[in-house]
């Protein structure tokens, strides 16, 4: 039953969402969008790579003008950064379920 709703990439061990890995590497998402840029219509692009409209221009917004190197670094950073982020939300939380604790005393 929940097989149907979450598919093959199923909730994980620790109760979390699995991520599909991408199929395109991050050289491969650079030389397509390189491509692009040299001249060659979207449209043939897509179809030669095999990829929707939709996906390419994900691709552009996140990895626009980025060298490969620099597209490889993005990923940990982002990782990184989310992580961070649900740190600072929860010890806000906690942080603010003290202050309501000790203001009611």
């Amino acid at each position: 039953m929940l097989s149907e709703f979450f598919g093959k990439n199923g909730p994980g061990r620790d109760g979390r969402l699995a991520v599909k890995k991408s199929r395109f590497s991050v050289e491969q998402i650079s030389a397509v969008l390189k491509q692009a840029e040299a001249g060659i219509p979207v449209v043939e692009l897509i179809r030669k790579v095999g990829i929707s409209e939709q996906t390419f221009y994900r691709w552009k917004k996140i990895y626009g003008g980025l060298d490969p190197s620099q597209a490889r670094e993005l990923k940990p950073l982002r990782e990184e950064n989310s992580k961070l982020k649900r740190l600072v939300a929860d010890l806000s939380l906690d942080k603010a379920m003290l202050q309501d604790v000790v203001s009611r005393k």
